[in-house]
Parts: C-alpha cells; sequence; structure tokens
C-alpha cells in the first residue's frame, strides 16, 4: 500500500497570504518527494479559501520542478468547467513538463456554489462531465477528432502538441458510488474514492466495486488502482492528537457549508456553521492519532486491497505541525505498509 500528501491549500485567514499558502504547499511537496512518498495530489476549486486551487496543471507543472520521484495526482480536475478543445493541449503540455509523472483525475465538481457561479448547474454536472470526458479522451487518442453532442458540436481538429504517451497521462476518475466505480474500472480509469465520514461498509462496497470492474477486464485492468482520500494527521501525544482533531472538526464546519449546503460564503470565505455530527463522532472517522494508533486503523485498509491513501494534512494547522506529521508518519508508519523506505532526515523546518 501506497500513499500520497494532499496539497489541499487550506486557507482560513487571508492576512496568511496566498503566496505563503502554495508555498507551504510546495514545502510539503519537496518533503514528501525526499521521503519517499508514492505521489502528491492536487484539487481544483475556485472562488473558496477550501481546497483552494483553481489553476492545478500549473502547479502540477510547478510541482514537477521542485521534486524527482513522487507522482503528480490531480485529485481532481473539474472537467465540466473547461472547454475540452483547449484543455486537451494544455493537459498534453502539462505531461511533458512534468516529464512523465502525471496522473490527470478528474471528476464532475461537488461544491454548487461553485459550480453554479461558474455558469454550471449541478444538475447539469453528470450530464456534461460525460460529455466532456468522451471528448477528451478522443482529442487525446486520435490524430483528428469532430464531434456533435449537445454540449460540444465542432468540425475536425487536432490537438497540438501530441500526447508524448498514447492517450495522454493516465486518467484517475473520483467516483463514490459503487455503481459508479464498476462502470469506470470497466472503461480502464484508475479510481480515486472515499467513505467520507468514515462509513465502514460504504468502503467495503466501494472496493468490492473495483474488484469486480477489474474481474470483469480479463486481465486488462490490472494495472489499475484504487486510492482513498482520507483527513489524516499523526500526533505525538494524546493531547497533540485531541488538538489537530479539534481543527479538523472546525474544519469541517467549512467543508460541510460548502459541500452539502448551504453555500453560504463571504468574499471568498466559507463560513463555519454547526454540525449535526458531534467532534466525538468525527473523530472515530477519521486517521489523526499516534503512530502506533495509526498502524492500527490501517491494517484494515491494507487487508481490503487498497492501492494508495491520499492523506488530506491540510486543515488549519500551522505548516511545522504538518512538515513534522509527514515525516514522522514516513519514518514510524510507511515502512510497515510500503516497500519504500524513508531516509532519516534532520529536523524538518
Amino acid at each position: 500500500m501506497e500513499f500520497s500528501v494532499q496539497l489541499s491549500s487550506d486557507y482560513p485567514n487571508k492576512d496568511y497570504g496566498g503566496g505563503r499558502v502554495y508555498q507551504d504547499m510546495i514545502g510539503q511537496a519537496v518533503l514528501a518527494d525526499r521521503l519517499g512518498f508514492d505521489s502528491i495530489s492536487i484539487t481544483e476549486h475556485h472562488l473558496v479559501n477550501c481546497l483552494m486551487m483553481p489553476a492545478p496543471l500549473t502547479f502540477a507543472v510547478k510541482l514537477a520542478a521542485h521534486t524527482k520521484d513522487v507522482k503528480i495526482l490531480t485529485c481532481v480536475v473539474v472537467l465540466p468547467l473547461h472547454d475540452m478543445r483547449t484543455y486537451a493541449g494544455e493537459v498534453v503540455v502539462a505531461d511533458i513538463f512534468c516529464d512523465g509523472r502525471l496522473y490527470l483525475g478528474a471528476g464532475r465538481g461537488a461544491f454548487k456554489f461553485e459550480m453554479e457561479r461558474m455558469g454550471v448547474p449541478m444538475a447539469e454536472t453528470r450530464e456534461r462531465f460525460d460529455e466532456s470526458l468522451d471528448v477528451l479522451q478522443a482529442l487525446l487518442n486520435e490524430e483528428e477528432v469532430s464531434w456533435d453532442g449537445k454540449y460540444y458540436q465542432f468540425d475536425p481538429m487536432t490537438i497540438m502538441p501530441r500526447p508524448v504517451r498514447p492517450g495522454g497521462p493516465p486518467m484517475m476518475m473520483a467516483v463514490m458510488n459503487p455503481e459508479g466505480i464498476y462502470h469506470c474500472t470497466k472503461r480502464g480509469f484508475h479510481i480515486q474514492t472515499t467513505p467520507l465520514s468514515g462509513n465502514h461498509q460504504m468502503l467495503v462496497d466501494q472496493v468490492e466495486a473495483f474488484k469486480r470492474g477489474k474481474a470483469d477486464m480479463d486481465g486488462a485492468g490490472d494495472h489499475l488502482t484504487l486510492s482513498l482520500s482520507r483527513v489524516s494527521h499523526v500526533a505525538s501525544s494524546q493531547a497533540e492528537r485531541a488538538r489537530k482533531n479539534r481543527a479538523a472538526y472546525d474544519y469541517y464546519c467549512r467543508f460541510d457549508n460548502i459541500f452539502l449546503g448551504p453555500g453560504v460564503v463571504d468574499a471568498g470565505m466559507i463560513r463555519q456553521i454547526p454540525r449535526k455530527q458531534s467532534a466525538a463522532e468525527l473523530e472515530k472517522s477519521l486517521l489523526i492519532c499516534t503512530p502506533s494508533e495509526m498502524l492500527d486503523k490501517l491494517g484494515p485498509y491494507q487487508e481490503l486491497g487498497i492501492d494508495r491513501v491520499i492523506m488530506n494534512m491540510n486543515f488549519g494547522l500551522e505548516q511545522q505541525d504538518t512538515l513534522d506529521a509527514i515525516q514522522c508518519f514516513a519514518e514510524e508508519v510507511m515502512p510497515h505498509f510500503s516497500q519504500r523506505k524513508a531516509p532519516k532526515l534532520s529536523a524538518v523546518g
């Protein structure tokens, strides 16, 4: 089982400055690369300070320039917000500049506030995503493409430059519904999923759907991977564990507002609202704990056959907290699950 650090660019205080936020993310990426993490991952969101990254391909190229080995996952880019006729070329260029380390994770969009202010009604996101994905794949795989669909109509065109890898970078679909996971797997996509609040039966169903999809490909899908995204952090003591879980609860008070509604945003800053789930209930479902507790929590994921855990470690904590946690995880937890050997480093800062 491999591990990824999600560079989720949380920005709870405007006074901190967007430039500092992204420098923090680069620092985490460099450390993850040095310590032998499999990958780093970035997402796409606009107009809000949670998961703040309006230019994921640009950021992927920047990260590639500062790292050597880690894969760079876009988890995810929001296809309905882009025109595939120009986006396909941007993907090709980003793949070239990332030296073949780019994985293009794609999704339909999750925040109503964001999607509808960008002119894409939530009721249309599934249909728009499906057609956008088909157009993108055609442009990356075929030399000359014309289209006559609902959202795209165009005469024959050729995306230039041509992909350096056949079909462009490997693609990963963000899917939660088990049946959706099954069908995306059968189409040959890597899968990224999450049970969100930690419902274990939901996770079991998601994994089984992925395995069914691979099995129905008669060996053609043996290379496909299943990644699980979780809010995670390592704590050196129970007091630190409690502090970090409190920060995660505050983060979810913002996340729930924008993900589940009502989407109350004040000049880009998501308002913190009360949650139905208690702090104690949330704590049970998160991966925020001491290294020894982390081993126990990750064991079932390995037994289920999860290929990669994507660790969202940015939820309002100080940068040094997260750098220390990345190093602690690499040295005390990762060796129990991965073949990679984390080099011993001096104090992180």
